[in-house]
């Protein structure tokens, strides 16, 4: 895989510690707020998050990284036991629909090792490891299966559905439903719903 400089983030700077522990504190308060408690909750999403359209739902426990990378749409449903590594921007559109379990995660690691570890890390006062990211975006009117992986870097296409368990490793098109791991298009349909 090609690496850009800019790809590449530090991951335990005094900042970016502050910024977890913040996300950590907001999270907890989140998941230990009366469920019926609309208005605490949709003031606890609006401080974590980095935008929210209207009529968004997130179940709990629900866990993320910064919170501030996250831009959600209206209409938007995310269920039980979500994961979002937000490093970098997760836009999520209108009308969309995310199942429990799933993980999106806009960060990874080289798989080489000689690009994955920092040599002399101590004196350089940083982690051991490198850690790349970049944004995840999904469209409006989504519907992502539970259990489902989205790795950094990917897109999933307006009214697409991404099946149970998937794993997607590069973008989806509009308009199909794709499964499986590496997840793939098994099926097309006009933006009418008609079947292709």
């Amino acid at each position: 895989m090609h690496y850009e400089a800019d790809d590449f983030l530090e991951t335990a700077g005094p900042d970016t510690l502050k910024q977890i522990a913040r996300a950590r504190k907001l999270t907890r308060e989140y998941y230990l707020s009366d469920y019926a408690d609309t208005e605490t909750r949709t003031a606890i999403l609006r401080e974590l998050l980095g935008g929210m359209g209207e009529n968004v739902a997130i179940d709990t426990p629900f866990h993320c990284d910064y919170g501030k990378n996250i831009f959600l749409g209206s209409d938007v449903i995310i269920n039980m036991n979500c994961t979002f590594v937000d490093n970098r921007p997760i836009r999520i559109g209108n009308q969309v629909l995310i199942a429990s379990n799933v993980q999106i995660y806009t960060s990874s690691h080289p798989v080489l090792p000689q690009e994955r570890l920092v040599p002399d890390w101590k004196e350089q006062g940083t982690t051991f490891f490198r850690t790349f990211a970049r944004p995840v975006e999904i469209g409006d009117h989504v519907w992502i299966g539970g259990g489902s992986i989205l790795l950094p870097g990917v897109t999933v296409g307006e009214n697409s559905v991404i099946g149970a368990g998937s794993v997607v490793t590069r973008p989806i098109p509009a308009n199909c439903v794709a499964v499986g791991s590496p997840c793939r298009v098994i099926r097309r349909f006009s933006e009418n719903g008609e079947m292709l």
